[in-house]
């Protein structure tokens, strides 16, 4: 055994708390969900499959975390520390420990679920990853384990499993470096409406606490029997397009219909919660749309009603809420949790390097897109998100969008611009042009396709 904080080449051991702890280690956890995880690792998933490809976590990506968490600065070269709490079979731990392998930052794997770790230090090995520190409890005995602090915490898919979920949102905070920053995932109650109905149907089908309650493999069988003759008038059957684990076996189906404890929070639950009682900054980012399911006017774009610029006046929370109940498709809320508003790489400083990502993107085709009607509004269709939104390009988008290749930062970009000026009054300078270019930035970033570093952060 190996004492906690310490590396494990070999990705076999797991830490154990300090002799000099007088007292036992609390059941901290509740002993339903701790069997659940023993049985039915999840996400579920084959470590060989690591040697055919890399699973990739949105949160987690590098480039995401220094642009909203860091301000831009991070070059994650300084000794990082990142712990990944509740890492199950390790989608998070392995795609942090790989982008981060040629540094000398720590990855630690906490989790409760030793079937669970073993999976994922399989698919450690498999990938000679050794920046990994493999902790095998609760997410609540982290004070106890003496981990020291982190600069980074992925939290995803865990605190609504806890019976006291503030008190496990405490316990992470405790972990937070000052400055620090948290990757949270949380279930939706929207977007989740067919399930949690579902939930109700299979605990009295179950008989869930009563001495007649079904073991685990008739909770399964039963899930699996109802699904296949639900009425297509069924709520879950209505939205299960939205729904992919109960398609991944025995673990998904689990996972997602008969967890013993589960609970959803909305976008004004979230802001109430961690911005409220926390004092925390939200950013939240779901997957593969970004910002995009928050914001009225990116939800209504393809049709957008009268009411549409006034909507886009109101407070941001407002704003968020109900986009969240007209989309009605957020199943998860993925945010950071930073510790101040300047912890986002900040708009309209020169310094600044803007670089396109998420996919292939270049400043050509970019300003292609945004140069298609001359300068007017024009309604932009983005394929990979879903997303159709009226844009107002400005008069110089299109030529900002073709400067930019990732290594320019905005000062060279309005240079390079004015270098090229033909016209007939003096060149913008750059408050015109960073004002001029706000829209455009403004869509792009929702749709995490335009980010933002500092020179002083490695690409």
């Amino acid at each position: 055994m190996m004492p906690p904080g310490s590396r494990c080449a070999d990705n076999k051991a797991f830490a154990q708390p300090p002799s000099s702890f007088k007292t036992p280690m609390p059941q901290n956890y509740l002993p339903k969900v701790k069997s659940q995880y023993e049985s039915l690792p999840y996400p579920p998933c084959n470590p060989q499959d690591d040697k055919k490809r890399l699973m990739m976590t949105w949160l987690e990506d590098l480039p995401m975390i220094n642009h909203y968490c860091f301000a831009g600065r991070q070059s994650f070269q300084n000794n990082f520390r990142a712990l990944v709490a509740g890492g199950g079979t390790g989608d998070a731990t392995i795609f942090l420990a790989e982008q981060l392998r040629s540094t000398n930052a720590e990855i630690v794997h906490l989790d409760m679920s030793h079937a669970s770790i073993v999976l994922a230090q399989e698919r450690a090995k498999i990938r000679g990853l050794t920046n990994i520190t493999w902790v095998h409890y609760s997410l609540m005995s982290l004070p106890a384990l003496g981990l020291g602090k982190f600069d980074y915490i992925n939290c995803s898919g865990v605190l609504h499993h806890l019976a006291d979920p503030d008190l496990g949102l405490r316990v992470l905070l405790s972990a937070l470096k000052d400055g620090g920053a948290i990757g949270l995932m949380l279930y939706a109650t929207t977007g989740r409406a067919g399930v949690y109905q579902m939930q109700s149907l299979l605990r009295m089908v179950n008989g869930v606490d009563t001495p007649q309650e079904a073991d685990e493999q008739r909770k399964l069988a039963n899930a699996r029997e109802l699904l296949a003759s639900l009425p297509a008038s069924n709520w879950f059957r209505r939205s299960e397009d939205l729904h992919q684990d109960h398609k991944m076996g025995d673990a998904g189906i689990y996972d997602l219909l008969l967890h013993s404890q589960d609970r959803s929070y909305t976008v004004g639950e979230l802001f109430d919660w961690l911005g409220g009682q926390h004092g925390l900054q939200l950013r939240f980012s779901d997957v593969q749309r970004g910002r995009s399911p928050y914001l009225p006017h990116m939800v209504l774009g393809a049709k957008p009603p009268a009411m549409g610029p006034a909507l886009r006046k109101l407070p941001q929370r407002q704003q968020y809420e109900m986009a969240e109940l007209m989309i009605g498709n957020i199943i998860t809320h993925s945010l950071y949790l930073s510790q101040g508003a300047e912890c986002t790489a900040p708009y309209g400083d020169a310094t600044y390097i803007p670089f396109f990502y998420h996919e292939p993107l270049t400043g050509e085709l970019a300003a292609q897109v945004f140069g298609s009607n001359k300068g007017q509004p024009f309604m932009l269709r983005h394929q990979h998100s879903g997303v159709s939104v009226t844009v107002n390009p400005g008069k110089y988008g299109a030529k900002i969008l073709r400067l930019i290749d990732g290594q320019r930062s905005f000062a060279d970009i309005f240079d390079q611009f004015r270098a090229e000026w033909r016209g007939q009054t003096a060149a913008p300078d750059n408050a015109a042009l960073f004002a001029d270019f706000a829209e455009s930035y403004d869509t792009l970033n929702a749709l995490e396709r335009l980010l933002l570093r500092h020179p002083q952060a490695t690409a």
